[in-house]
């Protein structure tokens, strides 16, 4: 009984000294100065590449099959609408090569969601029934057009802000193949680990 009291007393100490240590929140991470507090904080400008399309450097992928970034101005590019998507006209397969541009992947001509509809009520339908989400099929349905899901270019693909000052990173991309910093082979392997 001593024993739990003394624990019991010594815990109370340590929650009481913990609650009543001055704040330590003026440096955390990359951030100096009061995180409570924006009134000193300066983003770095925005500097986004004037390169006119076609005359700009590919960047490297983060990662095997990532959505390239843009290397270009896209002023005037966007924002995509239904009646406005100029990407297209240079990134279609049939003139990408003529135009030095990144022809669109085999994978934005595919549809890969399952025919299911969705009720009033929110539930997915298959065949007059209600599924669960767990119950969808990954399907691979080739289009002769640029998916809906795929249409809207600028919500995976964006421009790169060149800053100074940017955290150091030490990822290393590794790519299964030496060609693949250049192209898509997401519709080969979109089934990988889903089984």
């Amino acid at each position: 009984m001593k024993f739990f009291k003394i624990a019991l007393i010594s815990l109370i100490a340590i929650f009481f000294i913990a609650c009543n240590e001055e704040k330590k929140e003026d440096n955390f991470g990359l951030r100096t100065g009061d995180l409570f507090d924006e009134s000193s904080i300066v983003a770095d400008p925005t500097n986004y590449s004037t390169d006119v399309a076609g005359t700009s450097v590919k960047i490297k992928r983060a990662f095997e099959n990532a959505p390239p970034m843009i290397p270009h101005d896209t002023e005037g590019m966007l924002p995509i609408t239904i009646d406005n998507n100029q990407c297209v006209t240079c990134h279609d397969p049939m003139i990408a090569e003529s135009m030095g541009a990144t022809a669109l992947p085999k994978s934005h001509f595919t549809d890969f969601r399952e025919g299911v509809k969705i009720d009033n009520k929110g539930n997915l339908i298959r065949d007059g029934k209600n599924i669960d989400s767990s119950e969808l099929k990954t399907i691979v349905k080739p289009l002769d057009h640029l998916s809906n899901a795929r249409f809207n270019c600028s919500a995976c693909h964006a421009p790169q802000s060149d800053n100074e000052n940017v955290p150091k990173n030490n990822f290393t991309t590794e790519f299964r193949s030496v060609d693949l910093n250049d192209k898509s082979n997401l519709i080969d392997v979109v089934g990988e680990g889903v089984r």
